[in-house]
């Protein structure tokens, strides 16, 4: 029997507000068990490039990482935050490790064709040494992955977090039993996004049609909802998205089945 592993992922509306960091991490850290965080880089980024006097390109909310941007992206994510969750979660007693792709070549990726859209150096995962990061974590450690990659070549690349967590969970899977929590400001999936209470309790392949087709679920949802299918179907055990303050509450938020 497979024992059984949580992969939580954190992005900017959590790192860019020290409270609601500090609360979610004393929450992962309470997680029984085996463990894996996954962050991004919010907004921490963009400032810095700001004050070093270089601009910032987003395209359809997605960042255009030219090969200023990607010291930037790689020191703020790999570095200043990585590092700033580590040291907090030593602090409450879980023993994590900062790790990025290239570390034991744990994510490899490959540049992303420039057509239709040329985001620079960003990069599309290929593969994950899952044997490798097995044995870390089950030696005790927790892994904290920054949202960078690097190709076989060696060139770095940033990479979407949540594509990131969902790569991870699926080759851990023939490891563990993997839950994989994305968390994000609201309570799960909503019925109506102005009622916070209209929590969608379980989502399928089936009813995701119908909540598409309806208008229900649109934009910026449909791409996480499709990476959670995505991992149920190779091998996943469960998908839930959730309000980071419910991480270390099973019951919260919306379960994705297959």
């Amino acid at each position: 029997m497979k024992q059984a592993l949580h992969i939580v992922k954190i992005g900017g509306n959590i790192i860019d507000v020290p409270e609601a960091l500090a609360s979610f991490l004393a929450n992962f850290a309470s997680i029984p068990g085996f463990k894996l965080l996954v962050h991004g880089g919010g907004k921490i980024a963009t400032s810095m490039a700001a004050e070093l006097g270089i601009q910032s390109q987003m395209i359809e909310g997605r960042r255009v990482t030219d090969s200023e941007s990607l010291k930037i992206v790689t020191m703020v994510y790999a570095g200043w935050i990585n590092k700033s969750i580590v040291a907090s979660l030593q602090a409450l007693s879980t023993n994590a490790i900062g790790l990025a792709g290239p570390d034991g070549a744990f994510v490899v990726s490959k540049k992303r064709n420039p057509e239709p859209i040329d985001y620079g150096f960003v990069g599309d995962i290929e593969s994950v040494n899952a044997d490798g990061l097995t044995a870390l974590i089950k030696n005790g450690l927790s892994p904290v992955f920054a949202p960078i990659t690097a190709d076989k070549k060696g060139q770095l690349l940033n990479t979407n977090a949540d594509t990131m967590a969902q790569a991870l969970a699926i080759a851990l899977s023939n490891h563990f039993e993997v839950t994989l929590t994305y968390c994000f400001e609201k309570q799960g999936v909503l019925m109506d996004p102005n009622d916070d209470n209209s929590v969608i309790s379980q989502i399928n392949s089936a009813n995701f049609a119908q909540l598409k087709a309806d208008g229900i679920v649109s934009a910026g949802m449909i791409p996480k909802l499709e990476n959670a299918l995505k991992a149920i179907s190779q091998g996943v055990h469960s998908v839930r998205l959730c309000h980071a303050d419910f991480v270390s509450q099973p019951d919260k938020g919306t379960l994705i089945q297959a």
